[in-house]
């Protein structure tokens, strides 16, 4: 019985602690408003140049009643009394500072979602920062403004040459009809005619196919793409089939990196390091002429090794990798794999696996532009 009275004894301590706590917010949350409001008529008796009610020969304004207003202080939501002028407006430093308030908080919020937050975190962060929670639903509708301006920078004209082109796609989830499906994002950077990276574009695509990246590719031409040289990807058939209807004097590399992947897919991992080396001997060489002899010995010596298949993905591939010895040597470490476009795909990948499944392809698309555009308005873009 006395263990049952002290467990009674501290719930009622805790009621009573819960309501004390209600009843200080509200008297802070009254007295906020109480203030606000005094602020607010005293601003009106400034523009009026006489209080309410006085007689003044200064007199410029009288008074028309007031109005409503929600503000949202860390105290809580409070009601404001906004003063009506007859004659002039009422401009209120008050208002004005809660406008320049509610549009950085909107800034922010798009900003930090737009650099790999989360939802949930967002909501934490502002609740910690502006003593009120954020919804989600509130986060989706300032998207929806931003996403506006993402999209425009995403089909801008392209007014410059890019000498080099890299081209590579990625995938993300989205939900359809209850079901979980990919949906290809496609996406090309460029080199302009003065040596800095650009993001060019970025396209949804129902996946790698032909189709998708003929779309891309017209995508990118109507909008003004030019001077293309070389072209590096990996070979996803869609796309280098694509290639020629739109940029048929460009040259096309075959990413080294992802070449060397095929080959090592057709020998056992003891043979790893051996077939490294040799690879990497083929694309040390000064010229194309030298790397095509280097390879024909290094298909000889895979096949004296019982590594047929290896040597096969060689013989039929390798000049495939080697066009980018046909511009100035100190471009090609630069332009023999796809490298660069690579680590922005691990970013966009990022910053999306926080979302899991999309609701639909365009959800997709712009957060993956989103990404991009982040990424080029950093150093990314200011290096050579």
């Amino acid at each position: 019985m006395r263990a049952e009275e002290e467990k009674a004894h501290l719930k009622v301590i805790q009621v009573d602690e819960t309501q004390l706590k209600k009843d200080l917010s509200e008297l802070v949350r009254g007295s906020v408003e109480e203030t606000l409001n005094a602020l607010l008529d005293e601003e009106a008796d400034k523009l009026c140049k006489a209080s309410r009610y006085e007689r003044s020969p200064d007199r410029v304004a009288t008074r028309a009643g007031s109005y409503n207003r929600n503000f949202e202080t860390k105290a809580g939501k409070v009601k404001l009394k906004v003063p009506k002028l007859r004659t002039i407006p009422f401009e209120s430093a008050i208002i004005d500072r809660y406008k320049r308030r509610e549009s950085s908080v909107e800034e922010a919020l798009m900003e930090m979602y737009l650099a790999g937050v989360s939802v949930r975190r967002v909501e934490d962060i502002t609740e910690s920062l502006w003593g009120t929670k954020v919804s989600p639903s509130t986060i989706s509708k300032l998207n929806q403004k931003v996403f506006v301006q993402i999209d425009e920078w995403r089909i801008r004209p392209l007014t410059d040459e890019y000498p080099y082109v890299y081209l590579d796609g990625l995938y993300l989830k989205k939900s359809w009809g209850g079901e979980v499906r990919n949906v290809a994002i496609l996406v090309a950077i460029g080199v302009n005619s003065e040596g800095y990276r650009e993001v060019l574009g970025s396209m949804e695509g129902a996946r790698e196919d032909k189709e998708s990246w003929q779309a891309f590719l017209k995508h990118l031409k109507d909008r003004g793409l030019r001077g293309v040289n070389l072209i590096i990807s990996d070979k996803c058939l869609g796309l280098v089939e694509s290639i020629p209807y739109f940029f048929p004097e460009s040259k096309w590399q075959r990413c080294i990196v992802h070449f060397y992947r095929n080959v090592f897919g057709k020998a056992p991992r003891s043979s790893f390091k051996v077939i490294s080396q040799m690879l990497k001997a083929i694309h040390s060489q000064e010229n194309k002429e030298e790397a095509l002899k280097k390879a024909s010995s290094v298909t000889e010596r895979l096949t004296e090794m019982k590594l047929k298949e290896a040597a096969k993905v060689i013989s039929d591939g390798i000049e495939e990798t080697l066009s980018y010895m046909d511009f100035p040597s100190e471009h090609w470490r630069k332009i023999r794999t796809n490298n660069p476009l690579e680590r922005i795909i691990k970013e966009i990948k990022r910053r999306t696996k926080v979302v899991g499944a999309f609701p639909d392809g365009k959800s997709a698309l712009m957060l993956a532009t989103a990404r991009l555009r982040h990424v080029a308005s950093t150093k990314w873009g200011t290096k050579k």
